[in-house]
């Protein structure tokens, strides 16, 4: 029997939070998640894992680099190595469809960089990088230069987007396979002030992102001549009757392609407590032309949902960052309980390796 981890990156210093670093759970039968290593570690904010569940990478937040480790049959992490991100504060990383390459965006300095994945898995030195450039939006602290966010490759690895919420902007980039060359192909504008955040492909000529300073998800598609993009549809994402500051987080597509679910945060910022009550998360019905319908808003069950995912069962899982815990909203068709998988200090990042069932 395949043994299945999941693994729960926090943030760590006091600005941010109060997690010990990398939180490493077996996933037992009766739907358990016993903690079995917490690994110290500085606003691992973002976490990936390569497709053989053999490496886990890590992105330090607010810092300069990125955590290699080898994934023991026992689930447990060994650092293999730190390599500088490129920049300041990576947000985001992601693997090639290759598997050959690791990108990361760092936040603060405004890059994408692309390294080399030697045969150990650890990390080489940057192949390529691109720094963004262009006129910042108009938020007065949130909008001051260049700020990419998430990173993400269209289902044919062909395309692949940059929300980058300080300019307002969604880059269209390319990877060269072979030798990690990046290139960019265009950068599609939001609407002023929107802050695009994440992203997700529908299919490879439509893209849904989450704007975070909005509460919006745009809709953009490719024309199949000119290979252009472009801003068809804008919907928010918070409730009506919730008059709250929010600002959204996270956007996810479901497996079989016919929901888009998107985050609210309550609070004005990351400094901000957030709640009172429970936050949501937007349900969208995807329709046969691309277009988005809202079918809902689900109950996050708790305060400031960062980061969501759907497990391999289709069952929706969220870290709620200030309530400290990981839940299980249920199938998004009948999301009708949540219960607590785990308590975790606050959790910003949820990854599901080996055999992960629920």
């Amino acid at each position: 029997m395949i043994q299945s981890f999941a693994y729960v990156g926090t943030r760590t210093t006091k600005r941010r939070g109060h997690g010990k670093g990398i939180y490493v759970y077996q996933v037992h039968d009766e739907h358990q998640w016993n903690l079995i290593q917490t690994v110290p570690a500085v606003n691992p904010g973002f976490l990936a894992v390569n497709e053989t569940n053999s490496v886990l990478y890590a992105a330090s937040g607010d810092h300069d680099y990125l955590t290699t480790y080898k994934i023991g049959d026992d689930g447990r992490l060994d650092e293999l190595g730190r390599t500088p991100s490129g920049g300041i504060n990576p947000a985001h990383i992601t693997l090639d469809p290759t598997g050959k390459w690791l990108l990361a965006v760092n936040h603060n300095s405004g890059s994408l960089v692309a390294f080399p994945i030697k045969p150990d898995g650890s990390l080489g030195s940057e192949s390529s990088r691109i720094d963004f450039t262009g006129e910042p939006g108009p938020h007065r602290t949130d909008q001051t230069g260049a700020k990419p966010h998430h990173i993400v490759f269209s289902p044919d690895g062909q395309w692949i987007a940059i929300p980058d919420k300080g300019l307002d902007l969604v880059h269209l980039c390319h990877l060269d396979p072979v030798d990690g060359r990046l290139s960019q192909s265009d950068s599609v504008p939001s609407t002023s002030m929107s802050g695009p955040r994440h992203a997700v492909f529908g299919n490879d000529s439509t893209l849904y992102v989450l704007n975070e300073l909005s509460n919006t998800v745009g809709c953009y598609v490719r024309d199949q001549d000119t290979t252009q993009w472009s801003l068809i549809q804008l919907l928010p994402t918070m409730p009506d009757t919730d008059p709250r500051d929010s600002r959204a987080a996270e956007i996810l597509i479901t497996h079989d392609g016919t929901r888009v679910l998107a985050t609210n945060r309550s609070g004005a910022g990351d400094h901000t407590p957030g709640g009172p009550r429970a936050d949501t998360l937007a349900c969208f019905r995807v329709q046969k032309d691309g277009y988005l319908k809202l079918d809902s808003h689900i109950s996050a069950a708790d305060i400031r949902p960062r980061f969501a995912i759907q497990s391999p069962d289709g069952q929706i899982l969220v870290a709620n960052e200030k309530s400290d815990q990981i839940l299980n909203l249920g199938p998004v068709d009948s999301p009708t309980s949540s219960r607590v998988i785990v308590n975790v200090p606050s959790p910003v990042c949820v990854v599901l390796a080996k055999g992960y069932h629920l």
